[in-house]
């Protein structure tokens, strides 16, 4: 009897201490819980200022056999008409937005490969969250097409004028917005100001900054209607690859050789107006958006196109006055899901010569005037899915000096778009 008691003892310690163990490892187990949980939230509380976004556009063109396409490869028969189909845009793009702070990287993926097309940082300001300054590879500042984005945009493409004078669209830099804060009399204008590369997309070549100034105004309108109007200053250089300097002197251009002009900068000016409104009517929703723009810009013998490339110069510099624009109107059809779009939009590189002129003294096509007359329609099949139709015709100077330009070069375009946006 003694023996059996003295086992139950031990087996109740046995099961006390067990407990206690137990306990102890519970309590453990509790606390490295909480602490996952913890660390979980945060995990979630972080997700939670990710945002994922982007767009798909799948695109077909029929083009004139002469015709200069941003899908598929060159005409393979330049005597016929051609056609193509590719992906213009595949954009995915993420932002981290905390407190004041926000970062954004956006890539383009598509047949052609994969590209980076934003990529920054953006700061408010603590006191009215109104005002921010921004630094890395972003839109430039300028007018208004230049930064609006292409998932939104009416026309497949941007204007001549700016692909020609901010190919790319973007630029390495920092920009700093002023705006009042709001109920102040100054909130209707905002002073948008940028030091950039002046290289597009490529990576700087110099120490030297092109500056980009853009103020506008916001007044609001009677019966719903807005009206956004702004003036642009772009001042920059371009780096002379050589010691030949060409201006134009009349209707041709003259050469410079000073062997002091290698090395040296020409001036890079642009001034720009733009004009954006809106209104409602029994017709349904109106846009009416145009812009302006003139200045100089330095460009080789054969183009006008600004820098973008890794590499500086190493052609003659050809300095020409130029000037051009656009305006689009937009027509919601009633009640419909259905847009009608007219848009009309030209670049003349050279506003010193025109006509039987070009092609004599010292120019050539790159002096060449472009007008396009483009008319088109968007549906807005579901919430997040559009189709667009657009047909262009392009019209441009013709002169007996080019064999090329003799007549008018067959390059009219019809353009399919299905976008997918997220």
């Amino acid at each position: 009897m003694e023996i059996k008691k003295r086992i139950l003892l031990i087996f109740l310690c046995s099961i006390c201490i067990t407990s206690l163990f137990a306990q102890k490892d519970s309590i453990h187990d509790t606390e490295r819980l909480e602490k996952r949980v913890d660390n979980l939230e945060k995990i979630v509380s972080r997700l939670n200022n990710i945002t994922l976004s982007g767009y798909f556009q799948a695109q077909y063109i029929s083009a004139q056999k002469d015709a200069d396409l941003r899908i598929g490869a060159v005409n393979e028969n330049p005597n016929n008409a051609f056609s193509r189909i590719g992906i213009r845009r595949g954009r995915i793009k993420t932002t981290y937005e905390e407190g004041l702070g926000s970062a954004v990287f956006q890539l383009d993926i598509t047949e052609r490969g994969v590209a980076v097309r934003d990529a920054y940082l953006k700061f408010k300001d603590p006191w009215f969250k109104t005002s921010y300054i921004q630094t890395g590879l972003f839109f430039r500042p300028f007018g208004h097409e230049v930064r609006y984005s292409s998932s939104r945009r009416e026309s497949p493409e941007r204007s001549r004028i700016i692909t020609t004078l901010f190919p790319g669209d973007r630029d390495i830099g920092a920009m700093i917005q002023f705006q009042a804060k709001d109920g102040s009399p100054l909130q209707l204008f905002t002073l948008e100001t940028a030091l950039i590369a002046g290289n597009g997309i490529a990576r700087e070549v110099d120490s030297r900054r092109d500056f980009i100034g853009h103020l506008s105004a916001s007044p609001k309108l009677p019966n719903g209607g807005r009206l956004t109007f702004g003036v642009s200053y772009y001042l920059g250089s371009v780096f002379q690859g050589t010691e030949n300097v060409f201006k134009m002197e009349g209707d041709g251009f003259v050469q410079n050789s000073n062997p002091s002009n290698l090395g040296r900068y020409a001036k890079r000016e642009y001034l720009g107006f733009d004009l954006q409104s809106n209104w409602t009517s029994p017709l349904g929703g109106t846009q009416l958006r145009a812009e302006y723009i003139f200045g100089q810009q330095p460009g080789s013998v054969n183009g006008t196109v600004s820098p973008q490339s890794p590499d500086r110069p190493s052609f003659d510099t050809y300095i020409r006055n130029f000037v051009g624009g656009y305006a689009i109107l937009i027509q919601d059809i009633g009640k419909l899901p259905f847009e009608a779009i007219l848009k009309y939009d030209w670049y003349d590189p050279n506003t010193k010569v025109s006509g039987s002129a070009i092609g004599l003294n010292g120019t050539t096509e790159a002096d060449i005037k472009y007008n396009t007359m483009a008319f088109g329609a968007i549906w807005h099949a579901y919430k997040n899915v559009e189709l667009q139709a657009y047909y262009e015709i392009i019209k441009n100077e013709k002169t007996n000096n080019l064999a090329r330009f003799t007549n008018d070069l067959k390059d009219n375009a019809f353009t399919l778009t299905l976008q997918y946006r997220y």
